[in-house]
């Protein structure tokens, strides 16, 4: 019984997946407020009613799909700046980071930066959220660094939004970067680099008022 609960659970879990999938590929063209939900059935090959036992609405597909395009990203950003490294070397890091994650998952960048002001609330309200969750764990790994010490917490978290809201804009402009433009992806990351390092020297010097 257990073995066939088993793979019950494993076949849910990869028509689940599959939808979720399926629903990206259609986004790459349209927004999430003009795709319906047989659309998605059809491309994965299961009946309408099966979309129920995974979301309950194509806006809940969508929550799942910010969770899935952000939520490996958070980790890496938040390990790499909070490093106590040279700054501009941080810096550099951070920027190669988003880079290879633009490459990697350009469909959910390209799925964010449409959604975040898209027409779908609960869409939008998922993004600000996991934003803001990125923002406080950040803040948190920044609060660590020496170079923060005597921060009041309220200017740590903005801070914290101040780079991840730079970060997100870059990861953007190397999604909307003619695809194998050597060029413009050197010119987005060196802006990256210098506004990233403008933060920085204002970090430095920021109780000095």
């Amino acid at each position: 019984m257990s073995h066939t609960l088993g793979v019950r659970e494993a076949q849910k879990r990869q028509t689940r997946q599959a939808l979720l999938d399926a629903g990206l590929r259609l986004l790459e063209n349209q927004s999430l407020s003009s795709l319906g939900l047989r659309e998605v059935t059809r491309e994965v090959g299961v009946a309408p009613a099966g979309f129920y036992r995974h979301f309950r609405d194509m806006g809940d597909l969508g929550v799942a799909l910010v969770a899935e395009s952000l939520g490996s990203l958070h980790g890496m950003i938040r390990a790499t700046l909070a490093q106590q490294d040279d700054a501009e070397e941080v810096i550099a890091r951070s920027v190669g980071v988003i880079t290879a994650h633009v490459r990697e998952h350009r469909p959910h960048i390209r799925f964010i930066a449409r959604e975040r002001h898209g027409g779908v609330q609960a869409v939008r309200e998922a993004i600000a959220s996991e934003l803001s969750q990125f923002a406080d764990e950040l803040a948190t790994a920044l609060g660590a660094q020496r170079v923060s010490r005597g921060w009041p917490p309220e200017d740590l978290r903005m801070l914290a939004e101040l780079y991840v809201d730079r970060l997100l804009r870059t990861a953007i402009a190397f999604m909307e970067a003619p695809d194998g433009d050597a060029e413009a992806e050197e010119r987005i990351e060196l802006t990256a680099r210098k506004e990233l390092y403008l933060i920085h020297l204002g970090r430095r010097h920021w109780l000095d008022a």
